[in-house]
């Protein structure tokens, strides 16, 4: 079985942002070799989400109202995390979007179903963060 290991950094502008990595993780599946198998694709830092939908810009707005409305970033008193940082309201983002995404490998490329991508949503930016590529197979 092979496996191949890559990182993907992210340095966003801005506090929240999303990132379509769906390019970025092709390009390790091939450069891996493996034409059967999984891929596994996480956030490293606890402040971000990996997740598969759509790349369409109403939804990704309609993702940013409704987080907000779950988990409003201000005031920051409301979150007793904030004591010792200002992104409580991230790291309760994350947990709704999720830390990872695992695709299945066939033929080498990414098996997905209609539309789907692979996503990176910061949601505490403005300083670099990672992502991991895991891949296994044959």
């Amino acid at each position: 079985m092979k496996s191949y290991r890559e990182e993907l950094y992210f340095n966003l502008p801005t506090r929240r942002g999303l990132v379509n990595i769906t390019p970025q993780v092709e390009a390790a599946v091939r450069k891996s070799g493996v034409r059967e198998g999984l891929v596994l694709v996480n956030a490293m830092n606890i402040t971000a989400s990996v997740f598969i939908n759509d790349d369409e810009s109403g939804l990704h707005h309609d993702f940013e109202v409704w987080l907000e409305g779950l988990a409003p970033e201000k005031p920051y008193s409301r979150y007793r995390h904030n004591g010792f940082e200002d992104n409580g309201d991230a790291h309760l983002k994350r947990t709704v979007m999720g830390r990872e995404v695992v695709v299945a490998i066939t033929d080498g490329r990414l098996d997905f179903g209609t539309w789907e991508q692979i996503f990176y949503y910061e949601f505490d930016g403005k300083r670099q963060k990672h992502a991991l590529i895991k891949i296994i197979g044959e």
